[in-house]
C-alpha cells in the first residue's frame, strides 16, 4: 500500500506520499529452523537484505518536489516463534507468538529525474 502523511516542523508542516512500492530484490543468506519440543517452531533469519524501488513526493509551504528512490536495507535479522496447538478435533492450526526483528544499515538512493 502508499504510504501518506505529515509531519510538523518549526517552520511549518511536510506532507509526503510514497507511492509504487515494489520490493525487487530479497536475500536470505542464512536461515534456520528449529522445533520448540510440545510447543511450537522457532524461525530465525540473519543478515538478510533486500531492496525496495518506490515514487515519493513532498510538499511543504515553500516549495514540492517528487521523484523515484531505491531504498537498500540490510543487516536484518528476525527470530520469530510460531505455536502449533492441538485443539479437541485433532486439527493443526499455527500462531505467531512472538517476532522480533532488527535492521543494521538502510541506504536510499535518489533516481535521476526524466
Amino acid at each position: 500500500p502508499d504510504l501518506s502523511g505529515y509531519e510538523k516542523y518549526r517552520l511549518g508542516n511536510v506532507k509526503y506520499n510514497i507511492s509504487r512500492i515494489h520490493v525487487t530484490a530479497v536475500e536470505f543468506p542464512s536461515a534456520s529452523m528449529s522445533f520448540i519440543p510440545g510447543s511450537g517452531i522457532k524461525l530465525v533469519i540473519a543478515n538478510a537484505s533486500l531492496t525496495i524501488d518506490m515514487n515519493w513526493n513532498i510538499r511543504t509551504w515553500i516549495f514540492k518536489d517528487s521523484g523515484r528512490s531505491t531504498v537498500y536495507i540490510s543487516k536484518v535479522f528476525v527470530t520469530a516463534i510460531f505455536s502449533t496447538p492441538l485443539d479437541n478435533m485433532d486439527y493443526k492450526s499455527i500462531s505467531l507468538t512472538s517476532c522480533r526483528t532488527s535492521s543494521g544499515e538502510i541506504s536510499i538512493k535518489p533516481n535521476e529525474k526524466n
